[in-house]
């Protein structure tokens, strides 16, 4: 049986991925699915299974880097409004995995809720975010989570507890192939206060992003204590080119992929800086871009 059949309605054949990303680059998915309901999601993920095919989530795209020569297999996109509903009960959230974190962050602070603002302007969708624990301004996403229904990769839709869920630096125990849904434990806070904090933690962040419409990506994790855009600074890498790509000069731990770059310039590049600044500095850097 064709992998597609019966499901012609929401999934597509060799779809294009750079559109979906930050950086603009790489090649095609196999198969590309936007399921409408958790019944299509699960069936899909079941026959992936049966059939031995691969399958990966796309969320926001932010970190992500496609290989020149595309994907095989399965790419889910969590598009549809079924997947991206925010509720609110009491000091209580709940969030679908394929809303947009400022959203949630947005919706939170509109209705007098604490505990997330200091995560505005951090781009990406909330299953992407509690995947890798997202944070800024000392405040991780993974902080507020009280319970996260999941989607394993035999197709289950199973409930994780606080007693499940562990949360480290840019990690989390939330590693099953969807994240459908979380519920973040908040506090009533007065909505106009909590508005203006949230307005400077965005400005703030935006600061410590490159303007303009460029294909940006965010390169390396921050070593404890320290920045990984000082280091790259201190290795005298601002402005280092490798084909099309090239290392922001205004912010050093972001790469600018030009119309000419390739994926394959882009890891290049990486490995470059990362070899460059441990011989200069002995820091090892870890690349926070996930590579397809």
């Amino acid at each position: 049986m064709e992998f597609t059949a019966g499901f012609e309605h929401f999934v597509r054949t060799d779809e294009a991925l750079a559109p979906y990303t930050w950086l603009k680059l790489g090649g095609s998915a196999e198969y590309f699915a936007e399921p409408t309901t958790i019944d299509e999601l699960a069936a899909v993920v079941i026959r992936c299974r049966e059939n031995e095919i691969p399958a990966r989530v796309l969320g926001g795209g932010s970190n992500l880097l496609v290989h020149d020569e595309g994907v095989p297999g399965l790419v889910i996109q969590l598009s549809h409004p079924t997947f991206s509903g925010i509720s609110i009960g009491g000091n209580r959230m709940t969030v679908g995995g394929g809303a947009k974190l400022s959203h949630a962050v947005s919706t939170a602070v509109g209705s007098g809720l604490a505990g997330l603002e200091a995560l505005a302007g951090i781009p990406g969708t909330i299953g992407g975010a509690l995947h890798g624990n997202a944070g800024a301004n000392g405040v991780d996403v993974g902080q507020r989570v009280v319970e996260a229904t999941v989607m394993t990769r035999s197709g289950e839709v199973q409930t994780r507890t606080a007693q499940d869920l562990q949360f480290t630096y840019r990690q989390s125990s939330l590693d099953e192939l969807v994240i459908l849904s979380a519920v973040f434990e908040l506090e009533s806070a007065d909505s106009q206060e909590l508005t203006r904090r949230m307005q400077k933690f965005w400005i703030v962040q935006k600061a410590t992003q490159p303007g303009g419409s460029e294909s940006v990506g965010y390169l390396f994790f921050d070593p404890p204590g320290l920045a990984a855009s000082s280091l790259i600074e201190q290795s005298g890498l601002k402005g280092t080119k490798v084909g099309g790509a090239e290392i922001c000069a205004e912010h050093a731990n972001f790469v600018i992929a030009g119309k000419d770059a390739t994926s394959n310039d882009v890891i290049r590049l990486a490995e470059l800086v990362q070899s460059r600044v441990k011989e200069v500095t002995g820091m090892d850097l870890k690349c926070q871009l996930t590579i397809w």
